[in-house]
């Protein structure tokens, strides 16, 4: 097995709540060191959003900021005072690449722009990833992924024909941004190892979002046609739906969902014997997409009927054994139980002080070279100051105490 692939890489991240740290965290999964650097006097919002064990807040404990960070070391450090920007300044030569979630312009007002980075670090590679990126009109724009959503068309599109957009759930963009930004940070290494040039990533969570959306955006483009909500509906498939079910024991009635999907032709005879046997699956009124689009309020309804009578799990079994696509709609209990999941060890539980060990989620990617792991639970408030500051930087006592009298370290 070879070493991984990162082992050489230095980061120092400077991002915070999910857009950011995101980056960072694949990068250590991969053997980067990644110092996360944050500060208890303005907490990640990624710290009180949990979730918490036993459901008690605690920003020392956040499930969130664990599955983020895992891998990191943790440097506590006041950046609105100038000794801590000091600091920073100080580690720039050693690190390949820096890491930022600032709104536009925070970072030069700091002093600590990519003009200024680069003039004491070359080669530097820099991502700033912001909500609607550092230039243009819209720039100063502040707001999470749910903003972002909105921004690039998601929030519109999901939700019921004729009814009130929803929005996908959550800060969607958050979650969009970071892997466009790693593709960019790749690439710009890739290139800084040919040509010893670094530079400056612009990673827009806006722009990475509408990448999604390219078929709605072409067809706009070439029919002036808009994109409008459909609920669960699907221009290629039918039926495409979520269908609730009946209850088992211990999930309440409104939990109790399984979606199904029909992608051809013989899905739909699958689907239909499964259903209601060889009769419904031959009826010419269903032969085709087009017919079964054009039918499908009544199709819906012979399914709806159907689930009803059975539990999520029994439908799921059922016509996965017939071939059709068809999952419960998982809750957390269904996802840390989920075969597929555990087959793969998606889970891991990692050391940690307070909690005895930290459940995170492991690397997305299956490379069998060089797997990638996550080696340390995500650090607690300057659980590493003194190795960064002392081994890395090589500051003497002397001035490590000179911080700590400022109010620096925090």
């Amino acid at each position: 097995m070879r070493d991984a692939p990162f082992t050489d890489l230095k980061v120092l991240d400077l991002s915070w709540v999910v857009a950011g740290p995101l980056i960072g965290r694949v990068l250590a999964d991969y053997g980067a060191t990644v110092i996360r650097v944050e500060s208890s006097k303005r907490v990640d919002t990624a710290r009180v959003m949990g979730p918490f064990p036993g459901g008690k807040p605690d920003v020392q404990q956040s499930a969130l900021f664990e599955n983020c960070n895992a891998g990191k070391l943790g440097l506590s450090l006041d950046l609105s005072k100038e000794q801590g920007r000091s600091v920073i300044r100080d580690l720039v030569p050693w690190a390949d690449v820096v890491v930022e979630s600032f709104s536009p312009g925070h970072m030069k007002r700091w002093g600590l722009g990519y003009e200024t980075l680069q003039a004491i670090k070359p080669d530097l590679i820099m991502v700033s990833t912001s909500l609607m990126g550092q230039t243009g009109p819209y720039a100063s724009f502040a707001g999470f992924g749910n903003i972002g959503a909105a921004l690039a068309g998601f929030q519109l599109l999901a939700g019921e024909r004729d009814a009130m957009p929803t929005g996908p759930y959550g800060p969607f963009t958050d979650f969009i941004g970071p892997r466009f930004g790693l593709l960019a940070l790749l690439a710009a290494l890739d290139q800084r190892r040919r040509t010893g040039q670094g530079c400056w990533l612009d990673v827009s969570q806006a722009e990475a979002g509408m990448q999604l959306l390219a078929p709605q955006l072409a067809d706009f483009s070439a029919s002036a046609t808009i994109a409008l909500p459909d609920g669960n509906r699907d221009p290629h498939m039918a039926p495409h739906g979520v269908f609730a079910c009946r209850a088992a024991a211990g999930v309440a009635a409104e939990d109790a969902w399984v979606a199904i999907a029909a992608r051809n032709d013989r899905d739909w005879h699958a689907l239909a014997s499964a259903i209601a046997g060889p009769e419904l699956a031959s009826d010419a009124r269903y032969a085709t997409l087009r017919l079964r689009q054009q039918a499908e309020d009544e199709i819906e309804k012979l399914i709806a009927d159907w689930t009803a009578q059975r539990s999520p799990h029994e439908v799921q079994a059922l016509l996965q054994a017939h071939g059709v696509p068809a999952h419960v709609a998982s809750a957390s209990a269904d996802m840390v139980s989920d075969p597929q999941l555990m087959a793969r060890q998606h889970f891991v539980r990692l050391e940690h002080p307070l909690m005895g060990t930290s459940p995170v989620e492991t690397s997305r990617y299956r490379l069998s070279d060089t797997p990638g792991v996550p080696v340390r639970a995500a650090p607690t408030f300057g659980r590493d100051n003194l190795f960064v500051l002392r081994d890395i930087l090589g500051y003497d006592q002397a001035r490590i105490t000179e911080l700590e009298s400022a109010g620096v370290l925090v």
